[in-house]
């Protein structure tokens, strides 16, 4: 995936808020950040899936140019295999609809690094501690998160409330008015926002492209 880059003069910030949902929208938070980890266990499975096969067909003596092929990890070609298999795939297919389309990009965008990542890593491309090939994400142990890059993302006119897709409106447990006061002076645009569970708390993150201070040097 292409990396941001601000125009000139402006830089990438994060502002973050905690959030006070109610039972209600809880409840949808939890379905998005479910939705998020469901679309990462496809991917690392469908494209596994490929790799599992090929190594079982070599056993068998089938020649290297009849393997089956392999699956591709790029998030274009996630999107296009799920959004066909969240139809008919038992685990998607009653519920999906329920969820904004953003929460399962999550999850395949997640994958499509994480394999990139293990891809690099084997190869010595990439810098660090190996890599281990993605593995699935466990509904105890998984971290809650969902981001949203589409649709309608802002921090209301009061200062207390957040709009996100299908969430709807929110309201803070904090002011928004140091991102707010940007947004309404027009020297920041909203890019994304990351909602997260920590320490038994929501919160959102928006990152915002910033028009950068000048600082006068006497």
């Amino acid at each position: 995936m292409k990396k941001f880059q601000p125009q000139p003069g402006f830089v990438v910030q994060a502002f973050r808020f905690a959030l006070d949902p109610n039972a209600s929208q809880e409840c949808a938070l939890r379905s998005h950040c479910g939705a998020a980890r469901a679309a990462y266990n496809w991917a690392v499975g469908w494209v596994e899936a490929s790799w599992w096969q090929r190594k079982a067909e070599a056993t068998y003596g089938v020649p290297e140019a009849e393997l089956t092929d392999w699956r591709p990890w790029s998030l274009p070609s996630l999107r296009k295999a799920f959004n066909t298999a969240k139809h008919t795939d038992p685990r998607f297919a009653a519920w999906w609809e329920e969820n904004s389309k953003e929460a399962y990009n999550t999850g395949l965008t997640n994958a499509a690094a994480a394999f990139d990542n293990y891809a690099k890593s084997k190869q010595g491309k990439r810098r660090g501690k190996r890599v281990g090939m993605p593995r699935l994400k466990s509904k105890r142990k998984a971290r809650l998160a969902c981001r949203f890059t589409t649709g309608t993302i802002r921090v209301d006119g009061d200062g207390r409330h957040v709009t996100l897709p299908r969430l709807g409106t929110l309201r803070t447990h904090e002011p928004t008015v140091k991102l707010l006061a940007r947004v309404q002076a027009g020297t920041a645009r909203i890019l994304s926002a990351t909602v997260r569970h920590e320490r038994g708390r929501w919160f959102v993150s928006f990152q915002a492209e910033v028009k950068r201070d000048l600082v006068r040097i006497a």
